[in-house]
């Protein structure tokens, strides 16, 4: 294991200097700081100051709402820290930005602020940490993304293909047998999972599939502005949605333009928000145990400290049928 006197070494400097440093002493120049931190990271150095004292551990967040209950991301916080805190650790639950992670290298942070795991939420494929994951020694749970060959990082999330099979399932018992889906763009591991998941569940009950029933789209109004009337057009019935908030524009959407929902159109989220037994009608949905995903990031991250290298964490995903689905319209019953 790398020392501070191997730090010394490499720059050239005393290991007073080096020890000021790693200890954020005031008397040592950002820069001359920064070379240390690298060159501590680069030899594999383990700061002990706190070793024994202290515990650490991050949750790291970025494209996503955590701050009210009413947020996706406020149950998942609350999950972990309920598993955390009572055995001891300090959480600290840190934004995140694609900025701050060009110039700041993952492992250098880690370091840096004494953390010794962290959690990960919302992070997409084009972070630049998530090109650091796959050789990071820094015991790591990622949610709603997985590294391959790595076994210091762990994966936690909700079985995607068990909820669209589920949705799929439910339609089809309903009549329907044209099923599109409205998604984000496919630059995050989870909306892929979410897009092979619904091909593969319109496949298994024998389905058409068709790409012209899929919209992929950044903004969601537009999105579903854009899609809703072309799906219908070439003679959908239901449409299933990566994420409920993009399902509650379309419930918009579709009021909108007169369209009844689920008399015209039946409509399935996915995230089982808050808010989504309360829309109009009550959205049916596939459900994620937010509180679970934070105790299942917490789990894994105990996994790793104890070097026992767990891939995937997937938790069940049930569907909550409410008013937002029904039979297919007669008008398009062959």
């Amino acid at each position: 294991m790398a020392t501070i006197a191997d730090i010394a070494a490499k720059l050239g400097v005393s290991k007073s200097t080096v020890s000021k440093a790693l200890n954020n002493a005031t008397d040592v120049s950002a820069d001359m700081r920064k070379r240390i931190l690298e060159t501590a990271v680069e030899l594999g150095y383990i700061n002990r100051r706190n070793s024994g004292t202290v515990r650490k551990i991050c949750i790291l967040i970025e494209n996503m709402d955590y701050e009210t209950p009413n947020q996706f991301g406020y149950d998942i916080v609350q999950g972990f820290r309920q598993m955390a805190e009572p055995e001891g650790w300090i959480v600290d639950v840190v934004p995140m930005t694609v900025e701050f992670e060009k110039l700041t290298p993952y492992r250098v942070f880690m370091l840096d602020h004494g953390y010794q795991a962290a959690f990960v939420l919302g992070f997409s494929l084009l972070d630049p940490w998530m090109d650091e994951f796959p050789v990071c020694q820094v015991p790591t749970v990622l949610y709603d993304n997985y590294i391959k060959s790595n076994p210091r990082i762990a994966s936690v999330g909700c079985d995607s293909q068990e909820g669209y099979d589920l949705a799929v399932r439910h339609l089809v018992k309903l009549g329907h047998r044209k099923i599109g889906l409205i998604s984000g763009p496919l630059d995050s591991y989870i909306l892929r999972a979410r897009y092979s998941a619904y091909i593969n569940a319109v496949k298994r009950y024998g389905l058409e599939v068709n790409e012209d029933y899929i919209g992929l789209g950044y903004y969601v109004s537009e999105s579903t502005r854009t899609y809703i009337p072309k799906l219908m057009d070439l003679g959908v019935t239901a449409i299933l949605f990566s994420h409920d908030v993009r399902a509650v524009s379309a419930i918009t959407e579709c009021m909108d333009r007169s369209i009844q929902i689920p008399q015209d159109l039946s409509i399935i989220g996915f995230d089982d928000l808050p808010m989504t037994a309360y829309t109009e009608p009550p959205l049916t949905t596939i459900r994620q145990d937010r509180i679970g995903l934070g105790k299942c990031g917490f789990y894994a991250i105990t996994c790793l400290l104890n070097d026992l290298p767990i891939g995937s964490i997937l938790l069940r995903a049930p569907l909550v049928v409410r008013g937002s689905t029904g039979p297919v319209p007669s008008s398009s019953q062959a």
